[in-house]
């Protein structure tokens, strides 16, 4: 059994233009010798000339999204075959803002999750609770349910990642304390080893939700957190490498 790799990944959302990509560089630039991989998931329009950017340094490229359907009338979509032509490696699936904004459920989030695997992708799933859902006690059923309805069978044996990013934490500022983070990703632990057995023992259980350098070192440092997918902290080399040498 292999123990979890920490990784942590950079999304720009609907950020960053051609100029953007001298903070990618300037953070492969800051690496060091980490051992921790990092990634950064750029907007597709920047996606092959990240890649380019980054062809020799330590940080990787993913994507934000991908369509399930290999191809088709699917106007301003992007497959997961696509975002590999461009020269990614990882995509992130399943992120709140998908969910909430486009009725994203956990099916389509686990075909979106096939297709990523057969276009050679590395997928990092999210999951997450809303401020309600957890008022209500509800945050861990929610949760592991999302886990078993996003994660289809085929992972087993692949590399993926899980993020768990709480909805009400995400651009607010707010953040749970560590005892809560870390009840949820111990029961997200348990539920992949539930799901997959020794091979659930082996995925990163990233953290997001207003990840930032205040904070990293305490999250990063929780039971079963094994990385970040961190947001707006990552469009700044200076931040987003204060947060990869926290953990």
């Amino acid at each position: 059994m292999t123990a979890p790799t920490p990784l942590i990944a950079g999304n720009w959302k609907m950020n960053g233009v051609a100029a953007s990509l001298a903070e990618a560089l300037a953070t492969a630039a800051g690496l060091g010798e980490t051992t921790t991989r990092v990634a950064i998931c750029p907007p597709a329009t920047l996606t092959d000339r990240a890649a380019a950017a980054l062809k020799d340094t330590k940080v990787l490229v993913g994507g934000q999204d991908c369509r399930a359907e290999t191809s088709g009338a699917f106007t301003g979509d992007v497959s997961a075959a696509m975002l590999a032509d461009a020269g990614a490696s990882l995509v992130i699936l399943g992120h709140s803002e998908r969910r909430a904004g486009y009725g994203e459920t956990d099916a389509l989030v686990a075909a979106k999750t096939s297709a990523a695997l057969t276009a050679g992708l590395e997928p990092i799933v999210c999951v997450g609770e809303t401020l309600d859902e957890r008022k209500a006690g509800k945050a861990l059923q929610i949760v592991t349910g999302q886990v078993r309805g996003s994660l289809p069978a085929e992972l087993a044996g692949k590399a993926f990642s899980v993020a768990y990013e709480p909805v009400w934490a995400i651009g607010t500022g707010l953040t749970p304390s560590t005892a809560e983070i870390e009840e949820v990703h111990v029961a997200i632990r348990a539920t992949l080893v539930e799901m997959f057995g020794d091979h659930g023992k082996t995925p990163a259980i990233l953290y997001g939700g207003s990840v930032k350098p205040s904070n990293a070192a305490e999250i990063l440092h929780a039971a079963e957190v094994g990385g970040a997918l961190v947001g707006g902290a990552s469009l700044k080399a200076e931040d987003f490498l204060a947060i990869i040498r926290a953990l």
